[in-house]
């Protein structure tokens, strides 16, 4: 790459101050609005049932290229869009008034005690909602991690330098979060007993670690033999994502000996980013990691390694969610009190929690509070807040929109009918991108490369930039759903 060419690269990505939260707010609101018209599209039309070529089509067109626009051709019209999601709402509903999706059948009894056992009702049911809001966050940050590189991308999307918030900075955050969500399914999964012993369960994380930091070596390895174009004050000279995600599991598994003291994910997490936050404020850290002199390889690489300990707990904060979000949910009475359904339905704990978050956010940054500032290079504990707050509200949308649109999808009879009522309840493309979601996101950081290393992307004009993009996110859509067809689960 032409030494003038990639310093224009690397300027094209620095020094950015973000947007308002109302912005990115209202940006994201996309992704759940979008989730909102496939699922009445399923419920009322039976759209993507059978998922013919048309219906992949569609389901394209609504689960990536909302998003696609969203972000680009729509990013200064972003309330026309999502009222254009909600209008064929509205439409269906008045013209299409009783769903058609099937209706419930009576359980037949089972012939023998095996099945019986593969007819009984999984403690740890699949959850559409969860599975399209992760699927929905991975598509946004495929999109915004290769439009960033083009002139369409808005800068105030991009990830800011120091302090301010940015729709790329919460894609990073949340990419952590949702996945503390679904990595406490394996916990849940264990019978009560005791923990293993700490070496066995750090021994047991490196399964999970050592490949994501091969890949982060590789990509470190790549980038610098290829003389690709870097922001150093993201995460370092050295350091990147990928090595962030592969040190989080034997932290996690560290961090499991204190849940005996503190049994509580939620505030496990506030803690480590409480003490984090006034190591930052009351030493010279916060100093260190904005302006030090890269001297040596601490100071090098110091945004990936302090701010590790601000996502580790992201994630930690993840899996309080998912302790509540992931079992099934306990039957509850038509006339039960307002207050027992939010503290026992799954709906209510996440609205709760949203309340909470979001308060919690807002007087760390508040004149009146502690008059913090949000820095995801610094991952502070507004920061952390932020990410918590931002995934909790949007889940608890996402979690409304199952609850209204599809309210029989947990009283099936049997578990393959169960089964089968969550599938046709999520979009394919989002399950398919969910289901291989790091393999999804090496994909388009190999594509994002490849597309840099061809293409001139800061001279190309909208038209070429919406065909490039296009075709990337079409590729790699394609693909998750191809995998998903045969069956194939790529674990890294």
């Amino acid at each position: 790459m032409a030494k003038d060419y990639k310093q224009l690269k690397t300027q094209h990505v620095s020094g950015h101050v973000g947007s308002s939260l109302s912005d990115i707010n209202s940006v994201s609101l996309s992704m759940p609005l979008t989730i909102l018209l496939w699922s009445v599209l399923q419920s009322r039309m039976r759209q993507f049932t059978p998922y013919t070529a048309s219906a992949f089509f569609i389901d394209l067109l609504l689960s990536c290229g909302i998003t696609l626009v969203a972000t680009t051709v729509y990013s200064s019209s972003l309330w026309l869009l999502n009222t254009l999601l909600v209008a064929p709402v509205a439409m269906i509903y008045l013209t299409n008034s009783r769903p058609t999706m099937p209706r419930q059948r009576s359980a037949r009894p089972p012939k023998n005690s095996d099945d019986a056992e593969q007819a009984k009702l999984d403690s740890l049911p699949i959850k559409p909602f969860l599975t399209n809001y992760r699927g929905s966050m991975m598509v946004i940050t495929c999109i915004a991690i290769l439009a960033v590189d083009f002139r369409i991308f808005p800068r105030r999307f991009a990830k800011v330098e120091n302090w301010g918030t940015s729709l790329m900075d919460m894609g990073v955050g949340s990419f952590v979060f949702t996945n503390g969500v679904v990595s406490v399914r394996s916990s849940l999964k264990t019978e009560t007993g005791k923990l293993p012993s700490l070496p066995k369960r750090v021994f047991a994380s490196l399964r999970h670690a050592l490949p994501l930091i091969v890949l982060g070596t590789v990509r470190l390895i790549s980038v610098k033999g290829l003389d690709y174009a870097e922001h150093v004050t993201e995460y370092g000279v050295h350091w990147n994502f990928f090595f962030t995600l592969g040190f989080i599991p034997p932290f996690v598994a560290i961090f499991q000996s204190l849940f005996a003291l503190v049994p509580s994910y939620a505030v496990l997490s506030c803690a480590l980013a409480g003490i984090y936050e006034i190591a930052l404020d009351n030493t010279n850290l916060s100093a260190f990691i904005l302006t030090a002199q890269r001297t040596d390889l601490l100071s090098k690489n110091r945004e990936g390694i302090f701010s590790f300990f601000g996502y580790l707990a992201i994630f930690l904060a993840g899996q309080s969610l998912g302790t509540y979000a992931l079992p099934r949910q306990v039957p509850l009475n038509k006339d039960a009190a307002i207050t027992t359904w939010l503290r026992q339905s799954i709906l209510g704990k996440l609205v709760l929690s949203s309340v909470l978050w979001t308060a919690l956010f807002h007087l760390s940054i508040s004149y009146y509070g502690l008059g913090l500032g949000v820095s995801r290079r610094l991952a502070n504990l507004p920061y952390f807040l932020w990410v918590c707050s931002f995934n909790t509200y949007h889940i608890a949308i996402c979690c409304a929109i199952e609850t209204l649109i599809f309210p029989n999808l947990h009283k099936a009879a049997t578990r393959g009918e169960e089964k089968q009522r969550c599938r046709e309840a999520t979009s394919q493309i989002l399950h398919a991108v969910n289901r291989n979601g790091l393999a999804v996101f090496l994909l388009a950081n190999l594509l994002t490369g490849l597309v840099n290393l061809t293409m001139p992307t800061l001279d190309m004009g909208v038209v070429s930039t919406m065909a490039v993009l296009v075709a990337y996110i079409t590729c790699i859509a394609g693909l998750a759903v191809w995998l998903d067809r045969a069956d194939v689960s790529i674990k890294l």
